[in-house]
C-alpha cells in the first residue's frame, strides 16, 4: 500500500450529497481521487454541488424513498457511470417533536429516508460489490445513536437501528470483500443543524457545554473520516462505528 488514504479507480454514489454532511464527504473524495455520483430530489442543490466538485462528479435527481424509481433509477447509473465501488447512506431528514406530539405517519417518514431507503440501495449496490468481492458501504450514524436527544424520538429511533444494519451487514458480508462502516458525527454546522436548532439557544449551548473541543465540526471532519474508512488504510476495519465529534460522546 504505497497509498493507503487513495481513493484513486473507486467510484462512490452519496445519497443526500448535495449540501451538508454529504457534500463534504463528496468533497472529500474528490481530492482523495474517487469519482462521485451524487443522488437528491434538488436538482438546483446537485448541480450547484457538481459544479464545486468540477469533472469527478455527476449527479442524479431521485428520490430514494421512492424504492421502485429508486431500483430503476439505479441500473441507469450503473449503465452510465459504471458500478459503484463506495455506498454512503447519508440521506436524512429531521424532525424536533415532542414524543407525544410525534404522529405515526411522521415517525414512519423518518424511519423510511434513514433506514428502508438506506437498506434498498445497500441491496441495489450489493450484487456487484460481492461479484468483484470488493466494496464498502458506509452509513452516517448520529449521537442519537448513543444517547437520548429529546425531541427526537423518530430520529433517535432511525440512528439507534442504524448501528443494528451497519453490525449484521458486516458480519454477513466482510468475508466476500465488502466492508461496512459507519460515522457517528457530533454536531457539525450543517443547514440541517441550523434547522434543529433554530430559536432554541440554550440548546445550542447544552450541546457546546458538553462537547469538550467547545466547538461545532466541519462537514470535512466527517469527509475525511470517510475517506480513510473506505480507503485500503481501513482494509482490516468493518462493522465499526466511529465517532467524530469533538468528544462529545465521551464529554461531561
Amino acid at each position: 500500500m504505497t497509498l493507503p488514504f487513495t481513493l484513486e479507480n473507486e467510484t462512490a454514489l452519496i445519497t443526500g450529497g448535495g449540501s451538508g454532511l454529504g457534500l463534504g464527504v463528496a468533497r472529500c473524495f474528490c481530492r482523495a481521487g474517487a469519482r462521485v455520483i451524487l443522488v437528491g430530489r434538488r436538482e438546483d442543490v446537485l448541480a450547484q454541488a457538481c459544479t464545486e466538485l468540477g469533472e469527478r462528479s455527476a449527479f442524479a435527481v431521485q428520490d430514494v424513498t421512492n424504492l421502485e424509481a429508486t431500483e430503476s433509477r439505479f441500473e441507469a447509473l450503473v449503465s452510465q457511470h459504471g458500478p459503484p465501488t463506495i455506498l454512503v447512506n447519508n440521506a436524512g431528514i429531521h424532525l424536533k417533536k415532542p414524543a407525544v406530539e410525534t404522529r405515526s405517519d411522521e415517525f414512519e417518514a423518518v424511519l423510511r429516508t434513514h433506514l428502508t431507503a438506506a437498506q434498498n440501495l445497500s441491496r441495489l449496490v450489493l450484487p456487484g460489490m460481492l461479484e468483484r468481492r470488493h466494496g464498502n458501504i458506509l452509513f452516517i450514524a448520529s449521537m442519537a445513536s448513543f444517547m437520548g436527544v429529546p425531541r427526537a424520538i423518530a430520529y433517535s429511533a432511525a440512528k439507534s437501528a442504524t448501528l443494528g444494519m451497519v453490525r449484521t451487514l458486516a458480519a454477513e458480508v466482510s468475508g466476500e470483500g465488502v466492508r461496512v462502516n459507519a460515522i457517528a458525527p457530533g454536531w457539525i454546522d450543517t443547514p440541517m443543524l441550523e434547522r434543529a436548532l433554530d430559536g432554541d439557544p440554550e440548546r445550542r449551548a447544552k450541546i457546546l457545554g458538553r462537547t469538550p473541543m467547545d466547538s461545532f465540526g466541519q462537514p470535512d471532519d466527517i469527509g475525511w473520516a470517510a475517506v480513510y474508512l473506505c480507503s485500503s488504510a481501513a482494509r482490516f476495519v468493518t462493522g465499526a462505528v466511529l465517532p467524530v465529534d469533538g468528544g462529545a460522546s465521551i464529554g461531561f
